[in-house]
């Protein structure tokens, strides 16, 4: 299993809180032995139909799905393989309760409940990516799915221990590019090819580690290279018949490479990872460069006469923005067990960011981003105390970000955090109960205006989890947790033309407090399996963007508050109707709505869908149906979405050469009818509809 890991973030003087806490984490190490490797916990073999245990890092505690007082969902192994896409929000989107932002190929983002940007944590390993992606939606989550071993995600704000602004969920995206333990024949590692027809999409990853003694390194890397994708029939931009979204290519390279000292009580290493990125913008318009604002209305020019123009359009030759970008991480991780006298464990993560997008326009740059962050993260976990189990930690952060050209609508900006957590919990037979309390302090300075904000936020959470029969849990939390305003909804001020926006901040905003219940019944063996899960979350002084006025397709967004309330059930259950072959049910649904009667704009619409699985021998296959419904709940100056149904299917091959040497080929078909289809979560939704027919072919080979 993975080594458990948590989110770290850092703060001024960043080094400083770097280097003490890599200080420390090394004596103790040291005083640890140098004995070989720590061995890994083998995963439990099922004897009987029921589902794996899994292990969460996000956890805190080590816990095991069926432990979690909250719903959980967890990819690895063979589905992992099957659900991977180019972005992390596409390889997630097919999980009940999350969707995706879809921004073309390039870029898209995880949303949770009907929550995105920084309402959603996404974490490397338990520290904090910093790129530009809470930012706006055309900006890349610099996360490589084909990289990941396992993805983790806590729906709801109850995993305060990653920070309290997650209210709407974490994702944790679990990678080996710091090796936790030596391999025991010396090396370990795959290969993976793989292409598919949507987009021309060829990429290849691999990934190896090796070592002896005390000293472990990894190497690994991907490359993508992906032309301008195919869309379902009857697409008609500006009235004419197409078959791709023009600027929708994405050309990837990720490389990290980590290097660890492991002795018999922990492990300490660090890795440098590096992706550059080039992808284009689609449906981006020039028509609305020289909009500005007379008060709460848009004025763009000649906007009076009415040329019948739709700027929601698909982009033409040589029009589409490019970005490109580069992205350099320094990371430490480190773990000792049994560091001292009352303790099991003391885990560190820290690192270094250097963030940096250029869009380019017409061989020219016209807008570069920047986002320099150190992040750092200490925790303890305690032994039983009276039969309380728990950790307690510090996590300190700091942001430089920053924005230089025509699309420059935030001033650069300065971001602290600090946070204080505690996680405690205790069982009684049957019963665990979980605790959690948070206090946070953020300071946002923009740099131009000298304005500075500062918010404090205490977050706590209460749960517990009931096996009250063999196979089966009952789980209920309560969460109260704060959230301080974005440096971006204190301070932007310009046009946004990715978007489709004229953003304006509110330097007054105050932190939102979210109060949430979640109640979720789980059942893991026997032939029926199911996971099923309500919630109501009651959000006071809601930062969201009201659209003011809206030109031609421009929107003038300005950062508001108000009490919203989010209401909603996801879930699956499967019949296992023979020893090869079953069904899967799925489904889920949100509402969000102001408390003064509106609607929040571009929330998921509701799913619902069939999957049939069979295996036999060393073969693996799988056919669903997904139907999501029409999305006519929409907030003022919003449009409605029509609903689409999609045909998907896999079907896989495992065997391995010489008897040692696993391998494994896999074909999967998305969207066999073809079918047009928009994504009702997206900005551009009507300029870049969702993939037509896309047959993806890889291998795989561990060693």
């Amino acid at each position: 299993m993975t080594t458990p890991s948590l989110h770290s973030t850092s703060r001024r003087p960043a080094l400083h809180l770097t280097l003490h806490p890599v200080a420390l984490a090394a004596m103790l190490a040291l005083s640890a032995g140098s004995s070989l490797a720590q061995t890994a916990v083998p995963d439990a073999a099922a004897n009987a139909p029921s589902l794996p245990s899994v292990t969460v890092s996000t956890s805190g505690l080590q816990l095991g799905v069926n432990e979690m007082t909250t719903p959980v969902s967890v990819l690895e192994g063979d589905d992992l393989v099957r659900r991977r896409e180019a972005t992390l929000g596409e390889t997630l989107n097919s999980e009940p309760g999350i969707t995706s932002s879809h921004f073309g190929a390039g870029a898209s983002r995880p949303i949770i409940r009907g929550m995105d940007g920084p309402r959603v944590k996404v974490l490397s390993d338990g520290a904090e990516l910093h790129d530009a992606s809470t930012i706006s939606p055309d900006h890349a989550v610099v996360s490589e799915p084909l990289l990941a071993t396992q993805i983790e995600v806590l729906r709801g704000p109850s995993a305060l221990v990653h920070g309290n602004g997650a209210v709407g969920g974490v994702v944790n995206v679990l990678d080996g590019k710091i090796p936790t333990a030596v391999p025991e024949k010396g090396y370990e590692g795959s290969a993976e090819l793989r292409a598919n027809s949507g987009a021309r999409e060829g990429a290849g990853a691999f990934s190896l580690t090796g070592g002896a003694g005390n000293l472990a390194v990894h190497v690994e890397g991907v490359s993508r290279d992906a032309s301008d994708y195919r869309v379902g029939k009857g697409w008609a931009p500006n009235g004419e018949p197409a078959r791709k979204v023009l600027g929708s290519f994405n050309r990837t390279d990720t490389g990290s490479v980590g290097l660890s000292w492991v002795g018999e009580r922990g492990y300490l290493g660090a890795a440098y990872t590096r992706q550059t990125a080039r992808y284009g913008l689609p449906g981006h318009n020039h028509s609305f460069e020289g909009c500005h604002t007379h008060g709460d209305h848009l004025h763009c020019g000649a906007h009076g006469d009415d040329d019948g123009h739709d700027h929601d359009h698909g982009a033409e030759a040589g029009d589409v923005p490019v970005v490109d970008l580069r992205s350099e991480r320094f990371d430490v991780r480190g773990e000792l067990r049994n560091p001292f006298a009352g303790f099991s464990a003391l885990r560190l993560r820290a690192g270094v960011t250097d963030y940096q997008h250029d869009e380019v326009e017409d061989g020219a740059i016209s807008t570069t981003f920047k986002n320099k962050a150190y992040d750092t993260r200490v925790e303890l976990q305690h032994e039983p105390i009276a039969g309380f189990k728990g950790v307690f930690g510090l996590q300190t952060s700091q942001r430089k970000f920053s924005a230089e050209g025509e699309e420059a609508y935030v001033q650069p900006t300065v971001t602290r955090k600090t946070g204080l957590f505690l996680l405690e919990e205790y069982r009684m037979g049957d019963w665990r109960f979980e605790g959690a309390l948070r206090h946070d302090r953020q300071t946002a300075e923009a740099q131009d205006s000298r304005i500075e904000r500062s918010h404090n936020g205490t977050s706590a959470s209460l749960g517990a989890v009931w096996q009250f029969t063999p196979g089966y849990s009952l789980g209920a939390s309560l969460t109260r947790a704060s959230r301080a305003p974005s440096a971006e909804e204190l301070y932007a001020n310009g046009l946004h033309m990715a978007t489709s926006t004229y953003e304006r901040g509110n330097a007054d905003l105050r932190s939102e407090t979210s109060q949430n219940i979640d109640l979720s019944l789980r059942k893991t063996s026997g032939d029926t399996t199911f996971s099923a899960s309500v919630f109501r979350n009651r959000v006071n002084n809601y930062i969201y963007g009201r659209t003011l006025d809206a030109v031609d397709g421009l929107q003038l967004l300005q950062y508001a508050q108000a009490d919203a309330t989010f209401t909603g059930i996801e879930g699956q259950v499967r019949q296992r109707i023979t020893r090869n072959l079953g069904v899967t049910l799925f489904g889920d649904t949100v509402r969000a709505r102001l408390a003064g009667g509106g609607l929040l704009p571009r929330i998921p619409a509701t799913r619902a869908g069939v999957r049939l699985d069979a295996n036999w021998n060393a073969w693996e296959g799988q056919v669903e149906w997904v139907q999501v419904a029409r999305q006519n709940r929409v907030a003022e100056f919003e449009s409605a979405t029509p609903g689409y149904g999609m045909l998907n299917l896999g079907v896989s091959y495992s065997g391995k050469y010489n008897g040692e040497t696993p391998w494994q080929v896999y074909l999967k078909a998305n969207n066999l009818t073809d079918r047009l289809a928009y994504a009702h979560t997206s900005f551009i939704k009507n300029a870049a509809p969702l993939m037509g027919r896309n047959i993806t072919l890889g291998m795989k080979v561990s060693f």
